[in-house]
Protein backbone atom coordinates (compact mmCIF):
# COMPACT_ATOMS: atom_id res chain seq x y z
CA UNK A 1 0.00 0.00 0.00
CA UNK A 2 1.09 3.60 -0.74
CA UNK A 3 1.82 5.92 1.79
CA UNK A 4 0.06 9.48 1.84
CA UNK A 5 2.59 11.67 2.78
CA UNK A 6 1.63 15.65 4.00
CA UNK A 7 4.70 16.81 3.03
CA UNK A 8 4.37 20.77 4.36
CA UNK A 9 5.97 23.96 5.17
CA UNK A 10 4.98 25.88 8.44
CA UNK A 11 6.00 28.41 11.50
CA UNK A 12 7.76 27.31 14.36
CA UNK A 13 4.44 27.51 15.95
CA UNK A 14 2.59 25.59 13.47
CA UNK A 15 0.63 27.63 10.91
CA UNK A 16 1.25 27.02 7.34
CA UNK A 17 -0.02 30.17 6.49
CA UNK A 18 -1.05 33.61 8.12
CA UNK A 19 -4.89 33.69 8.27
CA UNK A 20 -5.94 34.34 5.00
CA UNK A 21 -3.23 31.20 3.99
CA UNK A 22 -0.33 33.36 2.35
CA UNK A 23 2.76 31.75 3.23
CA UNK A 24 4.91 34.16 0.95
CA UNK A 25 7.53 35.00 4.31
CA UNK A 26 8.69 31.92 3.92
CA UNK A 27 9.81 31.98 0.34
CA UNK A 28 13.61 33.75 1.22
CA UNK A 29 14.33 30.54 3.04
CA UNK A 30 14.53 28.50 0.38
CA UNK A 31 18.33 29.13 -0.52
CA UNK A 32 21.48 27.61 -0.12
CA UNK A 33 22.19 24.42 1.19
CA UNK A 34 18.22 23.65 1.89
CA UNK A 35 17.64 24.85 -1.81
CA UNK A 36 19.88 22.33 -2.51
CA UNK A 37 18.31 19.77 -0.13
CA UNK A 38 15.10 20.21 -2.12
CA UNK A 39 16.22 19.92 -5.58
CA UNK A 40 18.07 16.59 -5.16
CA UNK A 41 15.69 15.27 -3.13
CA UNK A 42 12.48 16.07 -3.55
CA UNK A 43 12.65 17.76 -7.24
CA UNK A 44 8.88 16.83 -7.64
CA UNK A 45 7.62 18.92 -5.40
CA UNK A 46 9.41 22.28 -6.86
CA UNK A 47 6.77 23.75 -9.51
CA UNK A 48 7.45 22.29 -12.95
CA UNK A 49 7.71 25.91 -14.39
CA UNK A 50 10.47 26.76 -11.56
CA UNK A 51 12.61 23.68 -12.71
CA UNK A 52 14.78 25.64 -15.56
CA UNK A 53 15.74 28.48 -13.16
CA UNK A 54 16.26 25.79 -10.26
CA UNK A 55 18.44 23.54 -12.66
CA UNK A 56 16.65 21.03 -12.75
CA UNK A 57 16.57 19.14 -16.00
CA UNK A 58 13.26 18.48 -17.83
CA UNK A 59 12.60 14.44 -17.42
CA UNK A 60 14.55 14.18 -14.14
CA UNK A 61 12.81 11.37 -12.06
CA UNK A 62 10.56 11.41 -9.10
CA UNK A 63 12.18 10.36 -6.23
CA UNK A 64 9.83 9.98 -3.34
CA UNK A 65 5.88 10.95 -5.52
CA UNK A 66 4.13 10.36 -8.69
CA UNK A 67 0.96 11.50 -7.25
CA UNK A 68 -0.16 15.51 -5.50
CA UNK A 69 -3.02 16.16 -3.61
CA UNK A 70 -4.03 19.11 -3.00
CA UNK A 71 -7.01 21.41 -1.87
CA UNK A 72 -8.22 24.67 -4.37
CA UNK A 73 -6.54 27.24 -2.42
CA UNK A 74 -2.86 25.80 -2.66
CA UNK A 75 -4.07 24.74 -6.47
CA UNK A 76 -5.15 28.59 -7.01
CA UNK A 77 -1.63 30.06 -6.14
CA UNK A 78 -0.58 28.88 -9.48
CA UNK A 79 -3.90 29.37 -11.37
CA UNK A 80 -4.02 32.68 -10.62
CA UNK A 81 -1.34 33.31 -12.72
CA UNK A 82 -1.96 31.17 -15.25
CA UNK A 83 -0.25 28.29 -14.53
CA UNK A 84 -3.15 25.37 -14.41
CA UNK A 85 -0.82 22.54 -14.20
CA UNK A 86 1.81 23.18 -11.01
CA UNK A 87 2.78 19.76 -11.04
CA UNK A 88 2.34 18.88 -14.83
CA UNK A 89 5.32 15.98 -13.89
CA UNK A 90 2.85 14.16 -11.37
CA UNK A 91 -0.73 12.90 -11.81
CA UNK A 92 -2.48 15.89 -9.89
CA UNK A 93 -5.45 15.91 -8.01
CA UNK A 94 -7.30 19.08 -6.73
CA UNK A 95 -9.91 18.55 -4.03
CA UNK A 96 -13.16 21.13 -4.54
CA UNK A 97 -16.80 21.47 -5.05
CA UNK A 98 -15.67 25.01 -6.26
CA UNK A 99 -14.21 24.13 -9.50
CA UNK A 100 -16.82 21.78 -11.95
CA UNK A 101 -14.34 21.73 -15.15
CA UNK A 102 -10.41 21.04 -14.90
CA UNK A 103 -8.76 23.86 -16.37
CA UNK A 104 -6.03 21.38 -17.52
CA UNK A 105 -6.25 17.89 -18.73
CA UNK A 106 -3.36 16.66 -16.52
CA UNK A 107 -5.50 17.86 -13.28
CA UNK A 108 -8.31 15.65 -11.70
CA UNK A 109 -11.03 17.19 -9.86
CA UNK A 110 -12.43 15.52 -6.67
CA UNK A 111 -15.82 16.49 -5.59
CA UNK A 112 -16.95 13.87 -3.69
CA UNK A 113 -16.06 11.10 -1.57
CA UNK A 114 -12.35 12.39 -1.54
CA UNK A 115 -11.37 9.59 1.19
CA UNK A 116 -12.42 6.82 -1.08
CA UNK A 117 -10.45 8.34 -4.02
CA UNK A 118 -7.63 8.55 -1.59
CA UNK A 119 -7.81 5.32 -0.51
CA UNK A 120 -7.95 4.33 -4.25
CA UNK A 121 -4.80 6.74 -4.90
CA UNK A 122 -2.94 4.84 -1.64
CA UNK A 123 -4.16 1.11 -3.06
CA UNK A 124 -2.68 1.67 -6.75
CA UNK A 125 0.43 -0.55 -7.31
CA UNK A 126 3.81 1.53 -7.44
CA UNK A 127 7.36 2.44 -6.16
CA UNK A 128 6.26 6.22 -5.26
CA UNK A 129 3.64 7.91 -2.95
CA UNK A 130 1.23 10.22 -2.43
CA UNK A 131 2.20 13.75 -1.55
CA UNK A 132 -0.64 15.42 0.19
CA UNK A 133 0.35 19.29 -0.82
CA UNK A 134 -2.46 20.94 1.11
CA UNK A 135 -4.12 22.79 2.47
CA UNK A 136 -5.51 22.87 5.90
CA UNK A 137 -8.77 22.06 5.25
CA UNK A 138 -8.25 19.14 2.70
CA UNK A 139 -5.53 18.02 5.40
CA UNK A 140 -7.86 18.14 7.92
CA UNK A 141 -10.47 15.59 5.84
CA UNK A 142 -7.66 13.20 5.01
CA UNK A 143 -5.45 13.44 8.65
CA UNK A 144 -6.46 9.63 9.26
CA UNK A 145 -5.40 8.89 5.97
CA UNK A 146 -2.40 10.03 6.54
CA UNK A 147 1.11 7.80 7.14
CA UNK A 148 3.90 10.26 7.21
CA UNK A 149 4.52 13.72 8.03
CA UNK A 150 7.02 15.48 6.81
CA UNK A 151 7.62 18.75 8.23
CA UNK A 152 9.54 22.09 6.88
CA UNK A 153 10.03 24.32 9.53
CA UNK A 154 10.79 28.21 9.15
CA UNK A 155 12.40 30.38 11.65
CA UNK A 156 9.21 32.24 12.11
CA UNK A 157 6.51 32.26 14.53
CA UNK A 158 3.31 33.91 13.18
CA UNK A 159 1.41 33.96 16.08
CA UNK A 160 -2.19 33.15 14.28
CA UNK A 161 -2.51 31.55 11.48
CA UNK A 162 -3.97 29.06 8.85
CA UNK A 163 -2.85 25.44 11.25
CA UNK A 164 -1.92 22.41 9.46
CA UNK A 165 -4.70 20.60 9.77
CA UNK A 166 -8.22 22.22 10.26
CA UNK A 167 -10.12 19.46 12.28
CA UNK A 168 -11.75 19.38 15.43
CA UNK A 169 -9.79 18.11 18.06
CA UNK A 170 -8.64 14.20 18.63
CA UNK A 171 -4.98 12.58 19.53
CA UNK A 172 -3.17 11.60 16.55
CA UNK A 173 0.41 9.61 17.21
CA UNK A 174 3.33 9.95 15.48
CA UNK A 175 6.98 8.59 15.88
CA UNK A 176 9.82 10.81 15.12
CA UNK A 177 12.45 9.90 12.36
CA UNK A 178 14.84 11.77 10.54
CA UNK A 179 15.67 15.34 11.34
CA UNK A 180 17.74 17.50 9.41
CA UNK A 181 18.77 21.00 9.94
CA UNK A 182 19.93 23.45 7.16
CA UNK A 183 22.43 26.65 8.04
CA UNK A 184 19.81 29.31 7.67
CA UNK A 185 17.30 27.63 10.30
CA UNK A 186 14.88 25.53 8.40
CA UNK A 187 13.99 22.24 10.19
CA UNK A 188 13.29 18.88 8.52
CA UNK A 189 11.05 16.68 10.47
CA UNK A 190 9.97 13.24 9.39
CA UNK A 191 7.14 11.18 11.62
CA UNK A 192 5.41 7.92 10.69
CA UNK A 193 1.64 7.43 11.68
CA UNK A 194 1.17 5.25 14.86
CA UNK A 195 -1.32 2.49 13.64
Amino acid sequence: MRKLTYFVACSIDGFIGDPKGDASSAYGYVMGEYLEYMRTEYPETLPAQAWPALGIEPGTPSRRFDTVVQGLNSYKVGLDVGVTSPYSHLREYVATRSLTESPDPNVELIADDLVGRVRELKAEVSGLDIWLCGGSTLAGALVDEVDELIIKTYPQVYGAGMPMFGTDFTVREFTLGPVRTFDNGVVVRTYTRKR
